[in-house]
């Protein structure tokens, strides 16, 4: 697959993430910040009312829910095992866990990156949970080879308000992602390329379109992909965030930290 961005600052696909990457060239990418869809959470609160949103039968491509990422340690390694490939030597990656995952799963990724933290995002607003209300969520930041980040008086605690009635199931918002972006986007770095294997909703898309990077991506669920080009096509025109309307001010607002 050859990335080229001529014609137009972004590219989606419809794809699950392993094949996607597997297509890519080798030290092709700048970034790669990514929410996988993680079975073992949704799995673990089967039983009960316990759900991390949504109902778990409407799950899968004709369900309002997404088809999730197995979190076998079979495909984490091989998910694990692509992004080191595709990445540029001396660059980042952030993944995004919930406490269950990054139990399961967060020690694979020593193995194949250099895991540099461990950053908390507190969501300002609580949630669920079955004994102790959750309101934080957590991305590890690896790299591969050295990098510095841009501002290394950054802390690792990152409060920004989660999405509520949010139109797409487990939106993050675009800020969590235009500060992943602008930690690891080096003011020399050109035509930045920007990569979110589990795409959703676009809000990593939105994130490296306004700082002014290239964008490629992929998601399993054909509605995601749908709902994903709307909204950046909207934004490249107007810019004007239509499934977060106070993202441009909100932005704005990071820039000056």
């Amino acid at each position: 697959m050859l990335l080229n961005f001529k014609k137009s600052p972004y590219k989606l696909f419809k794809d699950n993430a392993i094949d996607f990457l597997k297509k890519l060239p080798s030290n092709s990418l700048d970034l790669i910040i990514t929410d996988p869809a993680y079975s073992g959470m949704n799995n673990h609160l089967k039983l009960g009312r316990g759900r991390i949103v949504g109902k778990y039968s409407d799950k899968g491509e004709k369900g309002k829910w997404f088809k999730e990422f197995e979190d076998t340690e079979e495909n984490y390694r091989s998910f694990l095992s692509e992004c080191k490939r595709v990445l540029k030597n001396n660059s980042h990656i952030y993944i995004m866990f919930d406490s269950y995952s990054l139990l399961s799963l967060g020690a694979l990724v020593k193995e194949y990156l250099d895991v540099k933290n461990i950053i908390v995002w507190d969501k300002a607003i609580i949630g669920m949970g079955h004994y102790f209300r959750r309101q934080s969520e957590f991305i590890l930041f690896s790299s591969k080879g050295k990098k510095n980040i841009s501002n290394r008086s950054t802390n690792d605690v990152w409060k920004i308000k989660r999405l509520t009635r949010a139109t797409y199931p487990t939106q993050k918002p675009t800020e969590l992602f235009y500060k992943m972006i602008n930690s690891s986007k080096l003011p020399n770095e050109k035509n930045f390329i920007v990569c979110d294997p589990f795409v959703g909703s676009g809000s990593a898309a939105i994130a490296a379109l306004e700082k002014n990077c290239n964008f490629i991506g992929c998601d399993v669920s054909s509605k995601a992909i749908s709902i994903s080009k709307k909204r950046i096509n909207h934004y490249i025109k107007k810019k004007i965030d239509i499934l977060q309307k106070n993202q441009l001010n909100d932005l704005r607002q990071l820039k000056l930290l």
